[in-house]
């Protein structure tokens, strides 16, 4: 963990915490990290959409995942 100061706007953070449901600020601001990440990265996939960087075939893919899906009630 890095310990830092930062300085936020209250009203903000305030509606950040009630949103997000985490107890503390560090929580919060650690929760919004989080999910900037993964959206950026997401992003980057996006990006890559007619690339030609991935080969393979998408129709195996599929039939390779439906087989190993597990049924949950």
């Amino acid at each position: 963990m890095k310990r830092t100061n930062l300085v936020l706007d209250e009203t903000l953070l305030a509606e950040a915490v009630k949103l997000s449901g985490e107890r503390t600020f560090s929580a919060t601001v650690a929760r919004a990290l989080e999910d900037y990440v993964r959206r950026a990265k997401a992003r980057q996939i996006l990006d890559l959409r007619g690339s030609g960087i991935w080969q393979g075939e998408l129709t195996s893919m599929r039939t390779d995942a439906a087989t190993q899906r597990i049924d949950r009630p």
